[in-house]
């Protein structure tokens, strides 16, 4: 079965380098002939970008993305000390 881009919007990203759920898509980023490259992710909470009422957001290229799965997508981005427990 194909993923559309609402199927995959839902599922949540997976970080496999330190198991981390980093949420779910917030955008995507697509090629001219149509196939993604990247996937953002809600940033880490920070001060600085509340204060410049800015959304921070995680962008991951397509070739940092491992498998998309029936729930979940895998992600290999390395550790992320940004991000909470």
């Amino acid at each position: 079965k194909m993923n559309t881009g609402n199927s995959i919007r839902q599922k949540d990203v997976i970080n496999v380098a330190d198991g981390r759920r980093l949420g779910t898509i917030a955008d995507m980023e697509f090629t001219s002939d149509g196939h993604i490259k990247t996937l953002a992710v809600p940033g880490p909470f920070s001060v600085k970008s509340l204060l410049r009422n800015e959304k921070s957001q995680l962008v991951i290229p397509w070739e940092q993305v491992v498998l998309i799965g029936m729930d979940v997508i895998l992600v290999d981005i390395g550790p992320q000390d940004d991000y909470p427990e």
